[in-house]
């Protein structure tokens, strides 16, 4: 069997090739060798010309990738592509062939994989620290034909292993997930996986979570995101070490606990539901006259809210129309400020009470009803959901419109009232995110 020993270096964020070093081995040494810088077309990084010692002046005479594709095409054609953490150096190989239209494929093994099998017990496994450790002298470290002469010694190393044919033949079965799963994530954490509803919990060697996402299936999720090959999930994929999860079991209630666990943990790999804006709230007070106003403001420290909103368009929208519905008056509905007399331009059946001609007792009433309207057009809702057994069930709660949190129960308790579920709430905060996740359940 042949194998090329691949490493390559590159811009940093976009992934663009600025080296790479090919070192063709037949199994007990190297038998030819291909390097060559490359020109990007895309301006190289400060920080990666301190790394790497690639500047834009050393690729500027440099060929394209599309000048040497057919090289490396011809040099690794019926070879195992052998890299340190190879998906990443297969992956921007196999994309950057993609801009040219050539679908590269060859088989995978990789060297920080096969070294924690056949090498185990060693406190970091990436490239410097394992040679270090193993004593494997590494010259120009950070460069394509440096740190490839590293992993071919490595690499001989691993072959000399008593255990070496067996795990090979295993590593390079298409059955395999030894070439697709990171490279730091042991086997075991993954095949631990259930295929059932929950979210799940990326972590790096450090065991901070960089992720959250939830699903279905955790299994079937989890893998597929070893499969993409977007510079993100390439990323996401080489920093994780470990991989945590919980039951669900629907995925109405893992989304809601995906969205708090990125709310509370902020994961760098979410973009998604990370804010967490202002909510706003209709309220009442009397003012020294005796008038009651109905107003709105942000929920925070506003007393005895009458119904909350998750922005302050749909706040305001609603208001207007109470205003209108029960002939309120928008100066003190606080929909029009600093005016002596109302004068929206929408709303124009005020009976006079901003200009003294409707006695304050007769206006007040029929600011009593729409209070009453506000506070009776809340619902309390219990949503029911599957449970993570056969026996259990599950629930979200719903009170005056404002989402409480979620439970588990036995299916052998007695529910008799909302107020039975209490000691079984986990409790959660309301927001517009969570809003627009039970929308579709409570229209």
């Amino acid at each position: 069997m042949i194998y090329s020993i691949i490493d390559i270096e590159t811009t940093g964020s976009s992934n663009k090739i600025t080296e790479i070093a090919i070192l063709k081995h037949d199994g007990t040494r190297v038998v030819d060798t291909f390097t060559s810088l490359v020109n990007p077309e895309t301006y190289i990084p400060d920080y990666i010309t301190a790394l790497t010692g690639i500047d834009n002046t050393m690729v500027a005479d440099a060929p394209t990738f599309p000048e040497i594709a057919d090289t490396i095409l011809n040099f690794t054609k019926d070879t195992v592509f052998v890299a340190h953490n190879v998906n990443f150096d297969y992956n921007i190989i196999r994309n950057t062939f993609k801009t040219i239209d050539i679908d590269f494929r060859r088989r995978k093994l990789c060297t920080i994989r096969l070294s924690r099998k056949l090498l185990p017990g060693h406190r970091s496994y990436s490239l410097g620290k394992l040679c270090n450790s193993l004593n494997i002298p590494v010259s120009d470290r950070h460069r394509a034909k440096g740190d490839a002469d590293a992993t071919a010694i490595l690499f001989d190393l691993l072959l000399a292993q008593d255990d070496a044919e067996t795990i090979f033949k295993d590593f390079l079965k298409q059955t395999s997930k030894e070439a697709t799963l990171p490279p730091h994530l042991p086997n075991t954490v993954f095949d631990a996986l259930p295929q059932a509803p929950g979210v799940y919990y990326f972590k790096n060697k450090k065991g901070k979570i960089i992720y959250v996402g939830k699903a279905k299936d955790l299994k079937k999720r989890v893998l597929s995101h070893f499969y993409t090959k977007t510079d993100k999930e390439l990323s996401l994929c080489r920093e994780t070490a470990d991989i945590d999860f919980e039951l669900s079991g629907s995925e109405t209630i893992a989304l809601l606990m995906e969205d708090a666990a990125i709310k509370q943990h902020f994961p760098e790999y979410n973009q998604l539901a990370k804010r967490n804006p202002a909510s706003y709230a209709i309220f009442s007070y009397q003012d020294r006259q005796g008038i009651i106003h109905l107003a709105f403001n942000k929920l925070k420290g506003l007393p005895q809210p009458l119904q909350i909103f998750h922005n302050i368009r749909d706040c305001r929208s609603y208001l207007e129309t109470i205003c209108k519905q029960f002939e309120l008056c928008p100066k003190f509905c606080h929909l029009q400020e600093q005016v002596s007399s109302c004068s929206h331009h929408s709303i124009t059946n005020c009976k006079g009470i901003c200009d003294q001609k409707e006695p304050i007792t007769n206006y007040n009433a029929r600011v009593r009803k729409a209070i009453k309207h506000i506070q009776h057009s809340l619902e309390d809702v219990i949503l029911k959901e599957t449970g993570r057994t056969p026996d259990e069930d599950a629930f979200i709660l719903i009170q005056q419109g404002l989402y409480l949190g979620y439970g588990f129960i036995s299916k052998t308790e007695q529910i008799n009232k909302p107020e039975d579920l209490e000691p079984f709430l986990i409790p959660q905060k309301d927001s517009v995110d969570v809003q627009k996740i039970l929308r579709r359940f409570l229209l």
